[in-house]
């Protein structure tokens, strides 16, 4: 038990559509406006994050952040959703699921946040029979209430909806991990001085106790300590926390910046190596967008590096530990594309590799990034040799033999990666018998021959190279699959690119084999 409620804490984040009734659901079940400065209340919007603390049916207390529905403010409402617990999402009776409604739902799916209570506001205003329909469908297996704010009609459901979904929720009280608390507000007191809010991510912060501001590296101690305006000696992770500090100015430290302990082991980094998954659609690499974590965010330039893993390398720095969850967003227009988790905090600069790939497939399952040596021995060495001697096709699977065919039927514009069966196209590259061009493409090795013959055919005729048009034109198929082709060619060496043209090499009449996976995009 903690302080604040009958039960470990957990922090319940807003989200939805623009006037789709947060602030006034959080009023009416909380009795706190959490609309707190003047133009908020003027234009009847939230602009900044708000919070307020909610009593359950069994008297455990939620921390509540609120955030702004408006798509001019996904990047606060980001900045909010990172450390919550569990999500109250809401959608109006009178509208239904609308686009911010959508990408509060991606938002939520990149940071792994998968509990919560979907309120169907505005119930007294229109039927919400069709707008629960459409929240079960964006949301699936989330309880849908319908309420309505201004009669209190359904809220004493949806409290007990949301004591149902808390307990299925671990809080992140732990005071043995490391403390990391993520600041969102910094402001002075007078007779107080610098204090800073936050959701307490992970271990505790004490009264006295010498903490670090990261980035910058900067020392301050805690003078006092309130939890939802109540004093207190300590507070545990899992909740909002105001930490006065002393020793440090308020010019010396933002939103964005993380309170750690002095002894942690945090630091700041350009370069993250996290797993991504995208859900509307896979940037491109060397692609430029943002990166939100915690409450900081950054521009970045995503690498690729095979499979679902990417390099992240950062224009300015943020504070991640490995298990942390990302937020990846476009930069124009903005949109969210997905997100994914965080696994070496601290790598060094590399492009896609076989060595790569296995030590991020290790960092993915939770195992150490390089096997024991004991291992090597006697696991690695028999795996060493199966691979040197690949599957016969008498070996290979009925389905596996059904994707080569496709493959080869298929030409010069095969099916993408993820319409395939990545097992049998795994069995196919180790039989050599279907080529990795892309990271979403695969090519039959007869394909592949052709297209080199035929590349280098049109390249004698142009005065020894060609264009992407000349190539898209010579093959009868698309920009997309010209580009993936000729980028395999470059990186194949059967051609260098210079400037638009991609000149054939001096060997590239001789046979050259399909270039390894993760290795046509050139990575650096």
């Amino acid at each position: 038990m903690t302080e604040g409620g009958t039960a470990d804490p957990l922090t319940l984040g807003t989200a939805g559509h623009i006037d789709h009734g947060k602030t006034a659901l959080i009023r009416a079940l909380t009795g706190t406006d959490t609309d707190r400065l003047p133009e908020e209340r003027a234009r009847g919007i939230s602009i900044e994050l708000g919070y307020a603390s909610l009593t359950l049916p069994s008297g455990r207390r939620l921390s509540v952040v609120d955030v702004p529905g408006h798509e001019r403010f996904v990047r606060t409402m980001v900045a909010g959703a990172t450390g919550i617990d569990l999500y109250l999402m809401t959608v109006a009776a009178d509208d239904g699921v609308m686009p911010q409604t959508r990408e509060h739902a991606r938002v939520l799916r990149a940071l792994d946040v998968t509990t919560g209570v979907v309120a169907v506001t505005k119930s007294d205003l229109a039927d919400p029979e069709i707008a629960m329909i459409e929240a079960s469908e964006l949301i699936p297996g989330a309880e849908v209430v319908a309420v309505s704010s201004e009669t209190g009609y359904g809220l004493d459901e949806l409290r007990a909806a949301l004591e149902r979904a808390a307990s299925l929720e671990r809080s992140r009280a732990d005071a043995t991990s490391a403390t990391r608390l993520h600041i969102d507000r910094v402001f002075t007191i007078r007779g107080a001085g610098t204090v800073v809010t936050g959701t307490l991510w992970s271990g505790a912060i004490a009264r006295g106790e010498e903490l670090v501001v990261l980035p910058r590296g900067v020392r301050a101690r805690v003078r006092g300590l309130q939890i939802h305006e109540r004093p207190v000696q300590e507070a545990p992770a899992g909740q909002r926390v105001a930490v006065n500090l002393t020793g440090i100015a308020v010019a010396d430290i933002a939103r964005g910046d993380v309170l750690a302990r002095a002894a942690s082991q945090l630091r700041p980094t350009y370069l993250i190596d996290a797993q991504l998954r995208f859900d509307e659609r896979e940037p491109e690499h060397h692609e430029r967008v943002q990166i939100h974590h915690g409450t900081r965010e950054a521009p970045a330039r995503l690498a690729w590096l095979g499979g679902s893993f990417w390099q992240i390398r950062l224009e300015q720095q943020l504070v991640p530990a490995a298990a942390d969850h990302l937020v990846v967003r476009q930069i124009a227009p903005p949109d969210t594309l997905g997100g994914g988790v965080v696994l070496d905090p601290h790598p060094r600069k590399h492009g896609p590799g076989r060595d790569a790939l296995v030590r991020l497939e290790r960092l993915a399952r939770g195992e150490p990034p390089e096997p024991p040596r004991e291992a090597e021995s006697s696991a690695l060495r028999p795996r060493r040799r199966a691979v040197a001697a690949p599957p016969r096709p008498e070996q290979l699977s009925p389905s596996a033999l059904a994707t080569e065919q496709r493959l080869r039927e298929a030409g010069f514009e095969p099916p993408l990666d993820s319409e395939l069966d990545p097992g049998d196209l795994a069995a196919l590259r180790a039989a050599g018998r279907a080529i990795r061009v892309s990271k979403n493409l695969h090519y039959h090795p007869e394909a592949i021959g052709e297209v080199r013959r035929r590349v280098i055919a049109a390249a004698e005729r142009h005065g020894g190279a060609v264009t992407l048009a000349q190539v898209r034109d010579e093959l009868s198929t698309s920009r997309k699959f010209a580009q993936a082709l000729l980028e395999h060619l470059d990186a194949s060496k059967v051609t260098i690119r210079r400037g638009d043209e991609h000149v054939v090499r001096a060997a590239g009449t001789r046979p050259v084999p399909g270039a390894p996976a993760g290795y046509a995009r050139g990575v650096d």
